[in-house]
C-alpha cells in the first residue's frame, strides 16, 4: 500500500485547507493540562500519544475532553507555533471546535470512516475542510520488518 491513496469525506467544521503528517490516537484528547502549549508534546499520563510531539502535524483523533480552558490552550498553541495545523475527528465537540475557530485550524468530523481506524501516524494528509475532504497519502512500510520505506534508514522501524 505504499504511496497509495485514500479519500475520505465528512463535515465542515472550521474552514480552511492544511496538509501534513497524520498523528493519530484512538483516545480523546484534553489541551487543559493534557498538552504542554508550550512544546506541543503530550503530556497526559498513560495517554497513547503520552511524550509525543503533535507541533505542525494533522491530529486524528476521537473527539476533545476537559475544561473550556482547553480552547484558550490551543488558541495559545496556536500563537506560539506548537499546535497541530488541523484537526480530523471521529466527532467534533465545543472545546476543541471553539479552540479550532479562534485558532484558525481547519477542521473536518463525521467522516464516512473511522479517520482513527484508517489513517496512521506518518501518513500524509491534505484536509479541504470546505470541501469535506481528507486525502490520505499512505506511507511505505515494509510488510515483512513494518520499517518505514519513506523515510532513511535511519528513521526505519
Amino acid at each position: 500500500m505504499d504511496g497509495s491513496k485514500l479519500i475520505l469525506k465528512g463535515r465542515k467544521i472550521v474552514a480552511g485547507k492544511a496538509s501534513g503528517e497524520a498523528i493519530v490516537t484512538r483516545e480523546a484528547i484534553s489541551f487543559n493540562g493534557g498538552v504542554d502549549n508550550m512544546t506541543g508534546i503530550v503530556t497526559e499520563p498513560g495517554h497513547e500519544l503520552e511524550g509525543q510531539n503533535i507541533a505542525g502535524k494533522v491530529l486524528v483523533f476521537r473527539t476533545g475532553k476537559g475544561s473550556t480552558g482547553g480552547s484558550y490552550k490551543i488558541y495559545d498553541m496556536v500563537s506560539r507555533g506548537t499546535a497541530p495545523v488541523a484537526f480530523v475527528q471521529v466527532q467534533s465537540e465545543g472545546i476543541t471546535t471553539i479552540g479550532a475557530i479562534i485558532g484558525s485550524i481547519p477542521v473536518v468530523a463525521s467522516l464516512d470512516q473511522d479517520p482513527t481506524q484508517v489513517i496512521r501516524t506518518g501518513d500524509f494528509v491534505e484536509l479541504d475542510a470546505e470541501a469535506g475532504t481528507v486525502v490520505v497519502t499512505r506511507r511505505a512500510v515494509d510488510s515483512v520488518s513494518g520499517a518505514d520505506l519513506t523515510q532513511g534508514a535511519e528513521h526505519g522501524g
